[in-house]
């Protein structure tokens, strides 16, 4: 019942939404927004669309398995040819919201200071793609990225912007998560080195504990 009635309450937000939006862009002509065009469905339709959009999936179920405490060996190379950095830190997973998001606590010593990042990891039933959101204490940025579970090599591959202050520009990331086993998995992180060709600047191990 608590889900019918969000998919109505849902449907009545957007549809004032968009009515507010064409009363915006009528009174101010120099709106960049650009009008788009659709056909609602009938009331049925949209419940059904809503109720499937957000009812967590086998995706979801697979993210769930990862929920938990575990250890991670952490390697960093700052530029390509560097010499490799290792530490050692702690990753706590839960799903929150029905099951339907993951979201990771992520503790380590860096550079002789504390770190603290946290994740989000989600799987958007329409798009058929996992996003992943990152903040951290050592910024004040946040990296979004998002890809796709390839069969073939049981990896999803996840492609993204983040900040670089060093550079004072915004890079490439390309972020590669493989799980091994229940207990074993593994994230590389790929950016452009100075000569803009691609090499690996993190490795992740993570065992459960």
């Amino acid at each position: 019942m608590k889900l019918k009635t969000l998919a109505i309450c849902a449907a009545l937000i957007a549809i004032a939404a968009c009515s507010n939006e064409k009363t915006k862009s009528e009174s101010n002509t120099e709106s960049e927004v650009k009008a788009e065009t659709y056909t609602m469905p009938d009331s049925a339709t949209a419940m059904k669309k809503w109720q499937e959009y957000a009812t967590p999936g086998k995706e979801h179920e697979w993210m769930a398995k990862s929920a938990g405490t575990w250890h991670t060996e952490i390697t960093m190379w700052h530029y390509p040819g560097a010499p490799a950095e290792t530490v050692t830190g702690t990753t706590q997973n839960e799903m929150i919201f029905g099951g339907r998001y993951q979201v990771s606590t992520h503790t380590a010593m860096m550079m002789g200071m504390p770190f603290e990042g946290r994740s989000t990891l989600a799987y958007d039933n329409m798009k058929k793609t996992y996003i992943s959101t990152w903040i951290d204490n050592m910024g004040t940025g946040m990296m979004v990225s998002e890809g796709k579970w390839d069969d073939a090599s049981k990896t999803i591959t996840l492609t993204g912007k983040m900040v670089d202050p060093t550079i004072d520009k915004e890079t490439s990331v390309r972020e590669v998560f493989k799980p091994v086993d229940d207990n074993t998995q593994t994230f590389e992180m790929y950016r452009p080195g100075p000569d803009g060709k691609e090499y690996k600047c993190m490795e992740i191990k993570y065992t459960r504990k």
